[in-house]
């Protein structure tokens, strides 16, 4: 009989020995699952082989890859952002569709090296189109959606000089819309822009925190006013008013970030906002070289406090060019009016540049007070007093500067 020490006990017997057990099933079991590990192991080393040949054959340009025999079917706009090297593009274009491998567009960039200079922006593409088809639109000048330009100054609606308009950025960013896909032209119109401008949640807009609690106070004509600062803008066609709305803002709320807004307000006095409305200011009563000196003027006042006393401000509201009022404007209530209303303007009005809010961050320092246009090339004349300016304001009349 058997015990628990696996033993058996011959009853003719005194010893005791060990029983030989069978032990060929187990030993059969052991070799099969070495069997089977040593497959797994050589299916992976193979596979990663053949993943490594495959990706040396593709570093080395070796082998067939996928391309279009043609020059494209229907149009499809791809964007090539800051930085994008060739092989990026050829990846964007193969995600777009344009080409039936990203291996096409390279190598066919090999025979143009004018791909590697392709500028940001959005392009006019065609699904389906070979590598060489690609190359040559992509480096045809026409092929790129034209940028937008502010510059600064600039409102967010037309201004009516004479018989000629002056375009905001409303009726830019209205133009910059357009495109003309697969034959029909297609534009946002300054209408839907506006109404997009005036009634969305500022939130969807790209509104950043700083601003925020600004931009809902003000009335929805002026709020978003100064939110897009100086600069080059690239504008996707075929989105909605409220999308390329936010890309622009985004976009210049990445620039005014580099000026210094909202992180180098901290130790001026001002909230960011303000700040940008001090910037527009400077902008519209100065030349680049009198800014810093208008901000310090714009500084000493408030401080006081003391009225602005800015044209600038009533021409805003008016829609007016005019460097100078009337007594009737300057007489007209309003929060716009700082001649009679003190502290800044609920607003900017208009868009800064960076060396406009460079200097309302940093202003030139001293205790002016005053400031008067005394050259024809825009100079300004500044005084401490206002007998002093009162001086230079008749020399300025006398010599027809204004």
């Amino acid at each position: 009989m058997s015990d628990d020490l696996g033993l058996f006990t011959d009853p003719d017997v005194d010893e005791r020995r060990p029983v030989k057990r069978d032990n060929s099933a187990r030993d059969k079991a052991k070799k099969r699952k070495k069997t089977i590990l040593w497959l797994v192991v050589a299916l992976v080393l193979s596979a990663g082989m053949g993943g490594a040949v495959y990706g040396y054959r593709e570093l080395r340009g070796i082998g067939s890859y996928d391309d279009y025999p043609g020059s494209g079917e229907t149009d499809v706009i791809v964007e090539v952002q800051d930085g994008d090297v060739v092989s990026k593009i050829a990846s964007t274009l193969y995600d777009n569709g344009v080409v039936a491998s990203a291996r096409a567009f390279i190598e066919a960039s090999k025979t143009d090296a004018r791909v590697t200079s392709t500028q940001p922006g959005f392009y006019l593409m065609k699904t389906k189109m070979s590598g060489e088809q690609a190359v040559a639109r992509m480096v045809d000048p026409k092929t790129r959606v034209p940028a937008v330009q502010i510059v600064g100054g600039i409102k967010l609606t037309d201004i009516k000089v004479g018989d000629k308009v002056v375009k905001g950025i409303y009726s830019l960013l209205a133009d910059a819309s357009c495109t003309e896909k697969d034959g029909a032209k297609k534009c946002l119109t300054v209408d839907e822009i506006k109404a997009a401008a005036e009634q969305t949640d500022p939130v969807a807009l790209g509104v950043p925190d700083w601003a925020l609690a600004d931009v809902k106070r003000a009335e929805p004509q002026y709020r978003l006013e100064g939110l897009i600062m100086r600069g080059v803008y690239q504008v996707k066609p075929g989105v909605s008013a409220v999308e390329l709305i936010r890309s622009v803002i985004v976009a210049s709320v990445q620039k005014l970030a580099g000026a210094g807004i909202p992180g180098g307000t901290v130790n001026t006095g001002f909230r960011p906002y303000e700040i940008l409305v001090m910037a527009s200011l400077v902008e519209k009563e100065a030349i680049e070289k009198d800014f810093a000196k208008v901000s310090q003027v714009i500084y000493n006042r408030l401080k006081k406090p003391m009225a602005l006393q800015f044209d600038s401000t009533i021409n805003y509201k008016n829609n007016q060019p005019h460097i100078r009022t009337s007594d009737a404007d300057r007489d007209k209530p309003g929060p716009y009016n700082t001649y009679l209303t003190q502290g800044l303007p609920p607003t900017p009005i208009g868009s800064p540049s960076q060396q406009a809010v460079a200097a309302a961050l940093k202003p030139e320092g001293g205790d002016i007070l005053y400031f008067v246009k005394c050259q024809k090339d825009g100079t300004s004349c500044f005084a401490t007093t206002f007998e002093e300016h009162n001086a230079n304001d008749q020399k300025a009349q006398r010599e027809g500067i204004y």
